[in-house]
């Protein structure tokens, strides 16, 4: 099975405590659709400008993503420059320039419109909302939205929610949204605006499934070296998803898995700045990184 995948694609200048970048590749498609390409084929659909180096297409093609939906036009791509503390939890945004992407409106294909696996990546919930006017028999709609969008496009965001199979936001964002403190609250509060599960995400302090039925948590995988922790919610979903098309049928336990890997592939990205480590990642080193993660995880 192949997965659409509609977000942002960008050039990130970064500064963290342990270096610097300017024009890397970023943007939520692009974590997301990499980090699923390590389990299944993605189409990806987002917008550059003639400003977007080659060998960032380059790279997602050596992927074996599909970019026929990856409009470039005359102007300038979407840029983000933001620093971070030692605390690495959360980002200061000091500029976003949208450029092309305030007047991105995708239209898709038709081979795009059949997909059955979509992730709605975080970008404008009126440009996810488009989409999934397009979409023709989907069987997993993931969602994901950032704190601007709920400041700004709140009640268009919710009309996403509603006709979202998975919802995923961090744990302030599930606050804010809902006003409920507690995450459990704050989760049965999201799942009554109609998805089927909601994943919350935590950073370090790992991330929650919550269910009508059932809840499943899983710590961070214990890290050493973190450079970069930008893009890794995007690197979950892609990884959560990009596992899921790939199996026959989705289960409570091939969910766990799903959140499992998700939580794999975020702490590779984290290991290097923008999608550098990704570049580097097999197979081989996904599955030893999972089995140890067992191991920390398990006892009796």
């Amino acid at each position: 099975m192949s997965i659409l995948v509609v977000g942002t694609v960008a050039l990130d200048t970064i500064q963290t405590p342990f270096g610097r970048v300017r024009n890397a590749l970023g943007g939520s498609a692009a974590y997301s659709a990499v980090s699923a390409s390590f389990f299944s084929k993605v189409k990806l659909v987002s917008i550059a400008g003639k400003d977007f180096p080659q060998q960032f297409i380059s790279f997602f093609q050596s992927r074996d993503i599909d970019t026929k939906g990856l409009q470039i036009k005359k102007g300038r791509t979407f840029r983000w420059s933001g620093s971070y503390t030692y605390e690495l939890n959360s980002a200061q945004t000091l500029k976003t320039e949208l450029n092309l992407l305030s007047h991105f409106n995708p239209t898709l294909a038709g081979d795009y419109q059949n997909e059955k696996f979509v992730f709605l990546a975080n970008i404008n919930p009126r440009i996810q909302l488009e989409v999934l006017k397009q979409l023709k028999g989907t069987r997993l709609v993931v969602s994901d939205t950032m704190n601007y969008w709920i400041e700004h496009e709140k009640e268009t965001l919710k009309r996403v929610i509603k006709r979202s199979d998975i919802f995923i936001l961090n744990d302030s964002e599930a606050r804010e949204l809902t006003c409920e403190s507690n995450l459990i609250k704050a989760a049965r509060a999201l799942l009554a605006l109609g998805p089927r599960l909601v994943i919350v995400k935590k950073g370090e302090y790992g991330c929650s499934l919550f269910s009508r039925t059932f809840s499943f948590y899983v710590p961070a995988y214990l890290l050493e070296n973190v450079l970069d922790p930008t893009g890794a919610g995007d690197t979950f979903a892609g990884g959560f998803l990009g596992y899921l098309a790939a199996r026959p049928k989705i289960t409570e336990s091939a969910l766990k898995k799903a959140v499992a890997l998700g939580t794999i592939m975020s702490s590779y990205v984290v290991e290097d700045f923008s999608l550098e480590r990704l570049r580097k990642l097999n197979k081989r080193d996904i599955r030893v990184r999972f089995k140890d993660f067992q191991r920390m995880t398990n006892f009796k």
